[in-house]
């Protein structure tokens, strides 16, 4: 696939035809500081043993899907804020679909999937190593229909838009840097404008949802906000729970 402008974009690019998992291959060589800097990206259209959230299993037909881990060293100080690099990842990958997608509605489903029109179309699994962080994004890109996993997916084939790998991932790569550079400047989302502009693309403020906890406890409520550290507000039985950790399910749509 032509990457001109993702190229121009990263520090470092390395395309593989095939991989395990990107996120696990380039922590290995995150360790290289020199040959692997800030913004370096493992591409593949082709992952075997993917991961996602709670160590879910993430596979997907060869060549349907765009497995994408960007390292991260320019970081935030505080380690409390860095809690906010999913969402901003989210955010960022949610405006570069929704360039392709100017008909529908693209929004960040917290606290790390993408979603097109209430359908996931994106995950997201940041790690962090010693000196860095490692953001993974699965992106459903020449998915048919047929080969969907769940009905609540959807890609950009099924939504009948043949995406463009290279605007696609340049530009999430340009709002990604922005985004994390202005939370490192700022050191706090509020100030920085992160926590304004993740809130206004989140789909589940608003909504009914179901959270299961870590414990498998689980708690039902309105999503009303997002808190200062980028934990989701539930109102429930009348009071305010701020979630840091949990998986949710949107009762009521996006």
């Amino acid at each position: 696939m032509d990457l001109t402008a993702t190229r121009g974009v990263a520090s470092r690019l390395e395309v593989l035809p095939a991989i395990g998992s990107t996120n696990t291959e380039l922590s290995e060589r995150a360790a290289d500081v020199r040959e692997w800097p800030h913004l370096s990206v493992l591409l593949t259209d082709t992952q075997t043993s993917g991961r996602g959230r709670l160590d879910r299993s993430w596979t997907a037909p060869p060549g349907s899907s765009l497995a994408v881990s960007v390292l991260l060293r320019r970081l935030p100080a505080d380690p409390d804020v860095r809690a906010w690099i999913p969402l901003a990842a989210g955010l960022a990958m949610s405006e570069a679909i929704a360039e392709q997608l100017p008909e529908h509605r693209v929004a960040v489903k917290w606290p790390n999937d993408v979603l097109v029109e209430g359908r996931k179309i994106c995950g997201i699994l940041a790690q962090a190593t010693s000196d860095a962080v490692i953001v993974g994004t699965g992106v459903n890109t020449a998915m048919t229909t047929a080969e969907l996993p769940v009905p609540t997916a959807t890609s950009f084939s099924a939504l009948g838009v043949r995406a463009d790998a290279d605007r696609l991932l340049s530009v999430y790569l340009r709002q990604l840097d922005s985004r994390i550079s202005d939370l490192a400047e700022s050191g706090d989302a509020v100030a920085g404008g992160l926590h304004a502009a993740v809130s206004e693309r989140c789909a589940t403020i608003g909504l009914d949802v179901r959270v299961t906890l870590p414990g498998e406890r689980a708690l039902a409520g309105t999503a009303v906000a997002l808190d200062p550290s980028g934990r989701l507000v539930v109102l429930s039985a009348g009071e305010h729970v701020a979630v840091s950790a949990g998986d949710v399910v949107h009762v009521r749509p996006a």
